[in-house]
């Protein structure tokens, strides 16, 4: 899944030649899955139809205040859609609307809507190669970029003037791959290799029962994505569960027992910088595992139970540079067995569930977390969609590895 996939862009066609590679742009922004709302100048109506931008957006396509030919037109409103946008793109962008732009001037729905919009601005330029060397152009794109706005370089090659320079709009992939590039860099977790276990385990009794548990894998699976919507680089290791996710940057790896989980925990430990374990692990299995169905003959059936593996405490046992968080749903004095496992584990945090609090615990869309840090710092959360307390549990990580403490 891309960085962009979700995300709300606000695409700008002003009046050059190389309006005609919106449509492209267009596509492709909408097969990465980001909703794509167009601006035209009137003039760039000229190079490409407002016709063929909304039928591939899917959105109606704005280029005047209102239609003077319909007295119940409403006004489009340039602030809504500057605040709606997540992304502003302006491509091409030319001389004309670099210049207006860079001074405040305000005589089109696509230059009202620029100097309302609050969220970052990526500009295209295209012109030809004198109009592109000028000075005052070059004044323009350099006060562009000191007002935070960021440039997609020209390309160099033949002009439609018949000049070979530079002054060529970007084509639409380097576009994409350039603003994803910029997004992905600014990311705290860009670089960053977490392992994250999620779900139940299912120990076997016969080839048809087993030993669970309750959990669902959400909150394993909510902080994945919230890692890897940050750039980290995630490896999911998960029970067996019903739950699906789709990103480019998280690979996914299933399991059924402790022991399987176990193995790929320990495969993957050496090479992440984060290992957040939230998978509900059985503490005991069957110690015979019978090959056979077990038949119904008595009443009464008693199984002996051995203990797993701890697969939090043997990380904690081996772990060198990595930050290593774990997981813990107590029913009683659950802050002191918390801390107590902190310090029996060797672990750098430990989030902390009741199952004494409303929409906390299995199987629930909410969830009600305390995280405790290995200074013993206690700071509880409210309750929240899971997906609120799974941000909420990557950003208190990136807190902690962001400080030199944790590397001394």
């Amino acid at each position: 899944m891309s960085v962009l996939s979700g995300k709300k862009i606000l695409l700008g066609i002003t009046a050059g030649i190389a309006a005609y590679k919106t449509a492209s742009l267009v596509r492709l922004f909408i097969k990465l899955g980001a909703d794509v709302k167009v601006i035209m100048t009137p003039a760039s109506k000229d190079f490409i139809t407002p016709l063929t931008l909304s039928t591939l957006s899917k959105n109606p396509v704005h280029s005047a205040f209102f239609d003077k030919k319909d007295e119940n037109e409403l006004w489009n409103n340039h602030v809504d859609l500057g605040l709606w946008a997540d992304y502003f793109l302006i491509a091409p962008a030319t001389a004309n609307t670099l210049s207006k732009m860079a001074n405040g001037t305000c005589d089109n729905l696509l230059l009202a809507t620029y100097l309302s919009s609050k969220c970052p601005v990526y500009f295209a330029p295209a012109m030809d190669l004198d109009m592109y060397l000028h000075p005052s152009t070059k004044e323009s794109l350099n006060k562009l970029q000191g007002f935070g706005n960021t440039i997609i370089p020209v390309a160099s090659g033949e002009l439609a003037s018949g000049l070979v320079g530079e002054g060529r709009m970007a084509e639409p992939e380097d576009i994409l791959a350039f603003i994803e590039n910029d997004l992905l860099s600014a990311l705290p977790l860009r670089g960053k290799k977490v392992l994250i276990t999620a779900g139940p385990t299912f120990e076997a009794i016969d080839p048809v029962r087993f030993i669970g548990n309750h959990s669902s894998g959400k909150m394993g699976f909510a902080i994945a994505l919230a890692a890897a919507n940050l750039g980290a680089k995630v490896i999911l290791i998960s029970g067996p569960s019903n739950q699906e996710i789709e990103h480019s940057f998280i690979t996914r790896i299933d399991v059924v027992s402790a022991d399987d989980m176990y193995k790929a925990a320990h495969q993957y430990f050496n090479d992440v910088d984060v290992a957040i374990l939230s998978a509900a692990v059985a503490d005991y299995k069957p110690k015979n595992i019978v090959n056979q169905k077990i038949k119904k003959v008595d009443s009464t059936l008693n199984l002996e139970l051995t203990a797993t593996k701890d697969i939090l405490a043997s990380l904690g046992e081996i772990k060198k540079h990595q930050f290593l968080v774990g997981f813990a749903l107590e029913t009683n004095n659950e802050i002191e067995y918390a801390k107590g496992k902190i310090q029996r584990k060797n672990l750098d945090a430990i989030v902390l569930n009741s199952l004494k609090d409303k929409g906390a615990g299995f199987a629930t869309n909410t969830n009600k977390i305390t995280i405790i840090d290995k200074n013993l710092n206690v700071k509880p959360f409210e309750l929240k969609s899971k997906a609120a307390v799974a941000k909420d549990i990557i950003n208190e990580i990136i807190l902690r590895i962001g400080s030199e403490d944790h590397y001394k």
